[in-house]
């Protein structure tokens, strides 16, 4: 290329649409891409064409890593977003449309009570809780304007086990579908949409990274629930967009896209939650290792409950795999691959000086970092009371089986003896 010194700085050495033969996902950190014509970028705008147009909306790293979560989760189509908690709100906004309604379960992270119970409030959205092994709550709750069922497959941070197709079975007689959240799940231990759920979403921070660093969420659309077979319900699918010149997105895209490409052209395009493509990146190189470590923290997570189940100084423990836990039977249906390393135990003695005890217990941890994140290769303690779910009321959180007394661990890869032996020391200091 020739040309001044002003022009050379700016373009010499690079040619749009370049290819290169990187043997691993590449990092497109870039704002906007070029057209080849302006008749490709109105093509591209009036989604007559599937194409990037600006990172916005998605990157190539992106769609690699949109595909291959979709693929881990038996889906038809996925999208990536800033966070997890982005996820939720995209998915739910694009079901419930206006003044739609939802119920969810009680058992849900505290972040996610937030975002239901105040900010979707906020926009016309009416939400009810129900508790999650209670089948006639969650039929009773369903209305006539209820446009999603929500609920973790493994709540955070009791841990309890969602009947995954009981609810599933629930939410389609009623004509809706069914959001399962299994960032604590993961696909490596359970599909949700194997057992009935219409969509699933991760925060993609957790364990699909594993390594703490880099924020991300995801949906994934199973491809299972037909907007169609009852159009009315459903006009954010079935009635024409003026925005993309009257173009229905269930006649354009169908069943399994269709609900992407709305969450993509409408709520992160006006809304803006987009996953950067180094975040992408950094996700993308943590699921290549995610059945190796979720395997070895699910061991580890279950030795350590079991050798504090025995532990004086502890009243309860939260795990699902522990054979008198109220979901154990649930845990060997829907996790016989092995249980998530994400549950809680209750310190014993009463709740009135309980923050002072666990403020020390965290103290003389060695090896557990207090830390308001889970599913990180390095383990992780947090009080739910105080920090995740410190908005919710005293009845929510016993609602959520949460006290004052839970401790939350989230076990890493770290040698099991080593977390045990931190623990005990630590608890034999309170």
């Amino acid at each position: 290329m020739t040309g001044g010194f002003a022009t050379l700085q700016v373009q010499a050495g690079f040619t749009a649409g370049q290819s290169f033969t990187s043997a691993v996902p590449a990092i497109h950190q870039t704002a906007a891409y070029e057209f080849s014509s302006l008749q490709e970028a109105a093509d591209l705008f009036a989604l007559r064409k599937p194409g990037i147009i600006y990172s916005r909306n998605a990157s190539p790293t992106q769609l690699i890593l949109e595909e291959r979560v979709a693929a881990l989760e038996g889906g038809t189509s996925a999208v990536a977003v800033a966070s997890g908690q982005a996820a939720v709100a995209v998915t739910l906004l694009a079901l419930a449309g206006r003044g739609g309604h939802i119920v969810a379960a009680d058992q849900l992270y505290g972040g996610t009570v937030d975002l239901l119970q105040d900010t979707l409030d906020d926009f016309g959205i009416a939400v009810t809780f129900v508790d999650q092994d209670d089948p006639d709550a969650w039929r009773a709750a369903i209305r006539p304007d209820t446009r999603a069922v929500f609920a973790e497959i493994v709540a955070n941070p009791v841990a309890q086990v969602l009947d995954t197709r009981l609810v599933a079975d629930i939410a389609h007689a009623a004509g809706v579908p069914l959001v399962v959240d299994s960032t604590v799940g993961t696909p490596a231990l359970v599909r949700p949409g194997d057992h009935g759920a219409d969509f699933v979403v991760h925060s993609a921070t957790k364990f699909l990274a594993g390594h703490g660093s880099s924020l991300g969420g995801m949906v994934v659309d199973q491809g299972t629930f037909d907007f169609g077979a009852e159009p009315e319900r459903w006009p954010q699918f079935t009635q024409p967009h003026t925005r993309f010149g009257d173009l229905v997105l269930w006649e354009r895209f169908g069943q399994g896209r269709a609900f992407a490409v709305l969450v993509k052209s409408k709520y992160v395009h006006d809304l803006g939650p987009s996953l950067s493509p180094f975040n992408a990146w950094q996700i993308l190189q943590g699921i290549e290792t995610l059945d190796l470590r979720v395997a070895r923290q699910s061991a580890s997570g279950l030795t350590i409950a079991q050798h504090l189940a025995q532990h004086p100084s502890v009243a309860k423990v939260n795990h699902p795999g522990l054979a008198g836990n109220p979901w154990h039977a649930l845990a060997e249906r829907y996790l016989p691959n092995g249980v998530p390393s994400v549950y809680s135990f209750e310190i014993a003695g009463d709740e009135q000086d309980a923050f002072a005890r666990i403020s020390r217990l965290v103290e003389e941890l060695k090896y557990f970092r207090l830390v308001a994140n889970l599913g990180d290769a390095r383990s992780l303690i947090s009080h739910p009371a105080s920090m995740t779910h410190s908005h919710l009321t005293a009845e929510q959180r016993a609602a959520a089986g949460i006290s004052l007394n839970t401790v939350r661990l989230s076990i890493g890869i770290e040698d099991p003896a080593d977390l045990i032996a931190d623990l005990d020391r630590a608890l034999a200091l309170i």
